[in-house]
C-alpha cells in the first residue's frame, strides 16, 4: 500500500513516518525542498522524497498517481502573515484538485477542535480547511484534537517553561479555560490506525484525553510530575496583549506564535464524545502520564520532533537552497582558520555547539546578544536545540537555523534568526586538516553596515576564542 504524507518535516508527520514503515507501508514524503529531507530516512527503501509546495499548483505534478491514502497535516500557528487564512486555504484547495486526480481512496486530515461558536482565527481555518477537503471524490477522514501533549510540542514546552522558571506566577484569566488534552502518542495511534477503515469515511471525530483540566491545572499536575511546589493567581487584568508578551519573555515561544497561543487559549476546547475509541481500539491515557512519558523522552535524548523545528517557525519559507552559498560580493566577512591534529573530536564537537554545550568561549557574551535579541522581538537563545549530537537541515541552533549539515562532507552552515539589519551565515568546515570558520554579514542599508562596525571589535575574541577550543581534544 501507497501513503502520501504532507507535513513531512512537521511536528506529527515526523513521529507518523516510522509508524508506517513498522507496518510496512509504501510512502511517499512531500516536502519543499528536498535539502529537508530527514537524515534518518535518506535513501531507505520505502520511501520515496518529492519536492512539493502546495502554495505552487506546477509542483504538484511530482505527487504519483498511484497511492491509496493521503495525509493532510499541512498547518500553520504562525501569526506573522495577516494572510495566513487565505494561504492555508489556497493549499487545500490545490491539495483537493490533485488528490482527485490520483487513485486514492481516503485523505486523513487532523484539525482542531471546533464544536464552540466563538473560534480564533487559527480554528476558524482550520474548519474552513476541512471543509474544502470534504468536496474531493475521495472519502475525508478527520481528526479534530486540541491540546497535544508531547516531548517538543509547543504547548509541552511553554508550560516546562513556566513550572520549572517560575516558583510563583501571576496569570491571566485565561487559566481557567477548560480543555482536553491528548497524549501525542495517542493522536498518532488514531492517524495509523485509520488507514482504508471504511466506518471512518467522510466521518469527523473529536479526539482528546480522558481528563476536562484548565491550563491552571495542566500546569500544577506538571509541576507535581516534577516535584515542584507553584503557586498560582489568577487576575482578570491581563489582556491578550499583556498575555502575549509573558508568555514570550517566560518561555521559548515566538512573540507570533504566543499571539496565537492566547488567541486560542481564551476559548473553551470540549471534545464530543463518539465511539471513534471503541472503532479504533485506543484507550488515551491522562495528562500526567502524557508528561511523564514525555520526560522519558527527554531523559534517554530521543525527542522525535520539536515544534521549533517545523518550517513555520522560521522566516525562510522553506527556501533553504537559496541561503546554501551565502552571498560572496557586498558583505562582511570573519573568517579564520587553524590545523587540527584529530578530526573526528572536532567534528563532534562542531555537532554538538550551541544548546546546553554552549559556543565554547564568551558564553556570557552570547547570552548578553540573546537577551538584546529578546528586547528586539526576536528569539534568543531560548530554543536550544532538540538533539544533543544530532544536526540536519532545518534544525534550529539556539538563534541559528541550520542551512546545511553534512557530517561526511564535515561542513556546516548556520543563518541567523536573531534580530539583523541584514542577513547572517556562520560556516564551519574542515579539509585538508584545516578548520575553517566563516561569519558572512550582508548588511542592510546604513544601519546594518553600522552595526557590523559596533559588533566588530567583539569578533576578534569571541571567533578567535571559538575556533581555538573547538580544535582543543
Amino acid at each position: 500500500m501507497k501513503i502520501l504524507i504532507t507535513g513531512t518535516t512537521g511536528y506529527i508527520g515526523l513521529r507518523l513516518i516510522p509508524l508506517l514503515l513498522q507496518n510496512n507501508y509504501e510512502l511517499v514524503c512531500c516536502v519543499r525542498d528536498l535539502n529537508r529531507i530527514p537524515e534518518d530516512y535518506k535513501g531507505h527503501d520505502h520511501i520515496e522524497f518529492i519536492e512539493v509546495d502546495f502554495l505552487k499548483p506546477d509542483t504538484l505534478h511530482n505527487i504519483p498517481k498511484h497511492i491509496d491514502v493521503a495525509y493532510y497535516l499541512i498547518h500553520s500557528m504562525s501569526s506573522t502573515s495577516t494572510s495566513f487564512e487565505t494561504l492555508e486555504s489556497n493549499c487545500a484547495i490545490n491539495f483537493k484538485n490533485h488528490i482527485e486526480t490520483t487513485n486514492s481512496k481516503q485523505v486523513i486530515y487532523l484539525s482542531g477542535i471546533v464544536n464552540d461558536n466563538k473560534l480564533s482565527k487559527h480554528l476558524r481555518s482550520r474548519k474552513k480547511v476541512e471543509q474544502i477537503l470534504s468536496q474531493g471524490n475521495y472519502n475525508l477522514t478527520t481528526f479534530r484534537a486540541g491540546i497535544i501533549v508531547g516531548s517538543g510540542s509547543a504547548s509541552f514546552e511553554i508550560i516546562r517553561d513556566l513550572v520549572e522558571k517560575l516558583p510563583a506566577m501571576i496569570t491571566p484569566k485565561w487559566l481557567n479555560t477548560k480543555t482536553q488534552p491528548i497524549a501525542v502518542s495517542d493522536v498518532i495511534s488514531y492517524l495509523s490506525k485509520a488507514i482504508l477503515k471504511t466506518k471512518l469515511f467522510n466521518n469527523s471525530y473529536d479526539i482528546m484525553g480522558p481528563e476536562t483540566l484548565t491550563y491552571e491545572q495542566m500546569l500544577l499536575q506538571f509541576a507535581n510530575v516534577r516535584g515542584f511546589k507553584r503557586y498560582i493567581l489568577t487576575i482578570p487584568v491581563m489582556t491578550p496583549k499583556l498575555s502575549s508578551y509573558w508568555l514570550y519573555f517566560v518561555t521559548t515561544t515566538s512573540y507570533s506564535l504566543a499571539i496565537s497561543l492566547v488567541d486560542s487559549m481564551k476559548v473553551e476546547i470540549i471534545g464530543k464524545p463518539s465511539n471513534i475509541n471503541k472503532l479504533l481500539d485506543i484507550k488515551p491515557i491522562h495528562y500526567k502520564k502524557a508528561v511523564e512519558n514525555a520526560f522519558k523522552k527527554i531523559e534517554q535524548n530521543s525527542v522525535v520532533s520539536s515544534w521549533k523545528d517545523a518550517i513555520n517557525s522560521t522566516n525562510l519559507n522553506d527556501s533553504f537552497g537559496k541561503h546554501i552559498n551565502p552571498p560572496k560580493y557586498g558583505c562582511f566577512k570573519d573568517v579564520r582558520s587553524a590545523t587540527i591534529i584529530n578530526e573526528q573530536p572536532t567534528l563532534d564537537k562542531i555537532w554538538a555547539i550551541g544548546g546546553d554545550t554552549g559556543w565554547y568561549y564568551g558564553n556570557f557574551l552570547w547570552k548578553l546578544r540573546g537577551y538584546i535579541d529578546l528586547l528586539f522581538g526576536g528569539v534568543g537563545l531560548r530554543r536550544g536545540r532538540t538533539h544533543q549530537h544530532k544536526i540536519q537541515t532545518g534544525d534550529v541552533i539556539d538563534f541559528w537555523r541550520v542551512i546545511y549539515a553534512d557530517k561526511e562532507e564535515k561542513k556546516l552552515l548556520l543563518y541567523a534568526e536573531m534580530k539583523l539589519p541584514g542577513e547572517a551565515w556562520l560556516e564551519f568546515k574542515i579539509a585538508n586538516n584545516q578548520l575553517y570558520q566563516k561569519a558572512i554579514f550582508r548588511p542592510k542599508g546604513v544601519y546594518g553596515r553600522l552595526y557590523w562596525y559596533a559588533v566588530w571589535p567583539f569578533h576578534g575574541f569571541i571567533f578567535n576564542g571559538m575556533l581555538k577550543n573547538i580544535i582543543q581534544p
